[in-house]
């Protein structure tokens, strides 16, 4: 086993921007690039490999010639691969939605819920995202709210800048407003319930579904959870993954022991160890127990591990 630098799946929401394709690089025919799948196996967009034996072949290929192994003791407690890491460039305000829970998504979709965190790489100023509901209400009120169009009412609107955090539980309500560009760790599901999306019109000239009674069915009606008390160089942690930020310069070394796989994304600068190099918007898979790893360079990396 060997540490995979990897290609992301790209996707073409209507709300995205330029930024992945202008700023960080990636090379793509479509016009808007509103998602960079940076580390993923899902079946609706998995990674390539870009270097070694393996060069040429999806994540999701490369995980099963490794075996269970390379996910570590921790991964191997889920049933398919843990998580699914993007970058996210919203130019526009992305729909008001929500994610559900396990129990719910396996019964219902047939895949993991979501729960997910967002790191704030960039934002406009001025920018605001909604996260969670502003105070406890009821589902009649939850579904008459968007029912009348005023659910953005009752929602919790915070201004964000540069290096924020959140961590979204599965059922929590929220929208990422435009002028924001996030690194998103998440569970491995691509399953969004939308609640609103402001009348837009999709490709074909319709509005794009909504899901009401999955979303009153699976959301949160009580103000979302504050984090706290976390390790220093923590940005969040559950029983899905764990997630810090670190620079280079500083942290000269990691130890990827048995526990689990690490995912390094590099967010700037240049970084090379374990025989690749990392730049702006570049992702690693660092198999479980590959030991020692000793960073040459500086840049600002989110380590994500389960």
């Amino acid at each position: 086993m060997y540490t995979l630098k990897l290609k992301p799946a790209l996707k073409d929401y209507l709300w995205g921007g330029t930024r992945l394709k202008t700023e960080y690089k990636m090379e793509s025919d479509l016009e808007k690039v509103a998602e960079a799948w940076v580390l993923s196996t899902h079946k609706d967009g998995a990674g390539i490999v870009l270097n070694g034996e393996l060069k040429g072949k999806t994540l999701t290929e490369a995980v099963t010639a490794f075996g269970t192994d390379c996910l570590g003791e921790n991964g191997k407690k889920f049933s398919y691969f843990p998580i699914l890491i993007k970058l996210i460039d919203a130019k526009d305000n992305l729909s008001v939605q929500v994610h559900p829970d396990d129990e719910y998504a396996l019964r219902v979709e047939g895949e993991y819920g979501k729960t997910e965190m967002w790191y704030i790489v960039d934002c406009e100023e001025g920018a605001t995202l909604y996260y969670g509901l502003k105070e406890e209400i009821t589902k009649e009120q939850f579904r008459a709210k968007i029912a009348d169009n005023t659910i953005t009412d009752v929602l919790n609107k915070v201004p964000v800048k540069k290096g924020d955090v959140y961590f979204i539980p599965s059922g929590t309500i929220h929208a990422i407003g435009s002028g924001i560009l996030i690194a998103e760790i998440q569970q491995n599901s691509n399953t969004t319930y939308r609640v609103s999306d402001y009348g837009r019109l999709g490709a074909d000239g319709k509005p794009r579904p909504l899901h009401i009674d999955k979303a009153v069915d699976v959301t949160s009606l009580t103000p979302p959870p504050v984090q706290s008390n976390l390790p220093k160089g923590t940005l969040a942690e559950c029983e899905y993954f764990n997630v810090k930020l670190y620079n280079t310069a500083d942290v000269k070394q990691i130890n990827v022991d048995a526990s689990s796989f690490s995912a390094l994304l590099c967010l700037d600068g240049e970084v090379s160890f374990d025989g690749i190099t990392l730049k702006k918007g570049d992702c690693a898979f660092v198999p479980a127990n590959r030991g020692e790893i000793t960073f040459n360079g500086s840049a600002t990396i989110i380590e994500s591990r389960v």
